[in-house]
């Protein structure tokens, strides 16, 4: 994962803007790179490792002695601990169901959080996407689901989290917004003198 340089954040607040003159909905975009460090999961992992496996082998093998099994547990541990924080080991060590639960909890945090300052009157959307877990929602409130249903919503999701799997965040994000702007335009064009958000685009490294 790359953090996006200038322009590209040029873009996809260029395209939001665009959005901003066509409908009264506010339209809000969170990227990401992450819902969570997880640090207790590898921490979690080398305790049941660090006990067990030393524990098995003595019960087995007679190896290693009863004194050294405190020795083995530490030394075990300590080296489980390094080895399980590599990110490359990271969706063996953490439920794929955790990760997108996570997600799930930041974008309905951030939700709360932007959509209340957001808010027009008309309606509020939200497109998140956080990259490490390849998790992408589409949030809005009463209002705005009068604009945009079920249906649409499901299409408009997963063709965002297809892109976010294929590295391509960015160009789903812009189709996204794009996508999300027809229909608001159409079902709740700009009419009232609605107030635009300073920072349409939010990025949490």
């Amino acid at each position: 994962m790359t953090p996006l340089e200038p322009y590209q954040q040029r873009q996809l607040a260029e395209a939001m803007a665009g959005v901003g003159r066509r409908t009264d909905v506010a339209l809000l975009a969170v990227l990401a790179r992450r819902a969570d460090d997880y640090a207790y999961f590898p921490l979690f992992w080398s305790a049941v490792l660090a006990l067990a496996l030393p524990g098995v082998l003595h019960a087995v093998l007679g190896w290693p002695s009863v004194r050294g099994l405190i020795v083995a547990n530490v030394l075990l541990f300590v080296g489980l601990c390094v080895l399980l924080r590599s990110p490359r080991l990271e969706r063996w060590t953490v439920p794929r169901a955790w990760r997108r639960w996570r997600a799930s909890r930041l974008a309905t945090r951030q939700f709360l959080d932007l959509g209340a300052q957001a808010f027009t009157g008309a309606g509020c959307v939200m497109i998140f996407v956080s990259e490490a877990e390849q998790y992408a929602q589409l949030l809005m409130d009463k209002q705005a689901a009068l604009c945009l249903d079920d249906a649409l919503r499901v299409t408009l999701t997963d063709r965002l989290a297809s892109q976010v799997r294929q590295g391509q965040a960015l160009q789903g994000m812009i189709e996204c917004v794009e996508a999300c702007g027809h229909r608001l335009g159409q079902q709740a064009p700009r009419a009232l003198a609605c107030r635009h958000l300073p920072q349409p685009l939010v990025i949490l490294d």
